[in-house]
């Protein structure tokens, strides 16, 4: 494949995961709408938000095996079309089964996508381009989890269930897309870390992996606790509207996403990947609790931006130290990092909704001692010699 045809595939492959977790995310500012509307707690929200990530984690395994006996297109336009459908389920649900069903099926489509598209990323990738690859599909993900609700929030303008009709729309036309242009790859039988997923399990444990595997549980759990019930948090506190919740949620990933580019490089040069990586989570942790505390429009603004520029900061340090220390085993370390994820997102919105349903602060206060834990673990974290080698 060639440089210029590999860069399109790639666009591709990015623009249709960027697609689908905008979709995942669209959810979070019309939530207390439809709390209102069918008359249900947080807990139930908290089972409906993690409905999606058990799916995914159950059928990922599956779906691998499947992606690698039918192909990487075929995985992904099925996929595609799976989570169009599930869209459109969820502006049409009138009950809380139809809209569990619709998450359902949306962890269905992530485990089809998922896969197919890390393997099609290894494909047409060499190990010395594979890392900055798997970097940007993580950027497009992360991008899209945290624009899609301020586009959610300023299309639940137009209705509260119009940002579902129009992810619908998107991700139809990106199955459409990728039926059309997406050509099948030739599978790279290069080393790649196939062979040592064997003892993966093992894997997890060796301590240069394992302590960042637990800080990636640890900060997605500070993340989807906070994120998942931010909406109701500020509906029911000081009746925020959609509008007033995607301006608030937009804002904080634009500022997180200049944090990233501005600073990144610089503060990874300057005192490495574990020190960003405990300052994120103190910075986390001490405004997830401040967020507890402020009562005002402005305060409540610029919490959330300082918040989400630990969060931004933290995702691409751990990234690229797993990326370092991983050598022959990107592929084993893309997945565990996929499944810790995965992981946090089931039980932080779980634990978050039943807390809610006690006080409206309990979830940030719950968030708070994980986060606190992580900043423990990275004082006693210590670097690998040979990472960078």
């Amino acid at each position: 494949m060639g440089l210029k045809e590999q860069k399109v595939t790639l666009t591709i492959l990015l623009t249709n995961l960027f697609i689908a977790f905008l979709g995942i995310g669209l959810v979070i500012p019309v939530l207390p709408t439809i709390m209102n509307e069918l008359q249900i707690s947080g807990a139930t929200i908290g089972y409906l938000t993690a409905a999606f990530a058990i799916t995914q984690l159950i059928l990922s395994p599956f779906a691998g095996k499947a992606t690698d006996k039918f192909g990487r297109k075929i995985m992904i336009v099925i996929g595609l079309f799976i989570f169009g459908f599930s869209e459109l389920l969820f502006g049409l649900g009138e009950t809380i089964e139809i809209l569990f069903l619709s998450r359902i099926l949306g962890g269905i489509s992530a485990a089809f996508i998922m896969p197919a598209v890390t393997a099609f990323i290894a494909d047409i990738t060499t190990l010395a381009t594979r890392p900055k690859a798997l970097g940007f599909m993580s950027a497009a993900i992360s991008t899209g989890f945290i624009i899609g609700p301020g586009i959610g929030g300023f299309l639940a303008e137009l209705g509260t269930r119009v940002p579902f009709f129009f992810a619908a729309v998107l991700g139809t036309v990106a199955a459409i897309l990728s039926l059309v242009f997406l050509k099948e790859p030739e599978r790279n039988e290069e080393e790649s870390g196939i062979q040592q997923q064997a003892s993966g399990f093992r894997r997890i444990f060796v301590p240069m992996y394992f302590i960042a595997f637990i800080l990636i549980f640890v900060s997605s759990f500070g993340l989807a606790a906070f994120e998942s019930f931010f909406s109701l948090f500020v509906d029911r506190k000081f009746s925020f509207t959609p509008k007033d919740i995607a301006i608030v949620i937009t804002g904080s990933a634009i500022v997180g996403a200049v944090a990233q580019v501005l600073l990144f490089d610089r503060l990874a040069t300057r005192i490495g990947e574990i020190a960003i990586i405990r300052y994120s989570l103190i910075l986390s942790a001490v405004f997830v609790f401040v967020m507890t505390l402020v009562d005002s429009y402005l305060a409540i603004l610029l919490t959330t931006f300082v918040l989400f520029v630990g969060f931004d900061l933290f995702r691409p340090a751990v990234t690229s130290y797993l990326s370092k220390i991983a050598g022959r085993e990107q592929g084993f370390v893309g997945g565990m990092n996929s499944m810790f994820t995965s992981l946090a997102n089931i039980f932080g919105p779980i634990l978050g909704g039943i807390l809610f349903d006690i006080d409206l602060n309990y979830p940030y206060y719950f968030a708070t001692f994980v986060l606190v834990i992580g900043v423990g673990i990275t004082f006693v974290w210590k670097q690998p010699d040979n990472i960078g080698h």
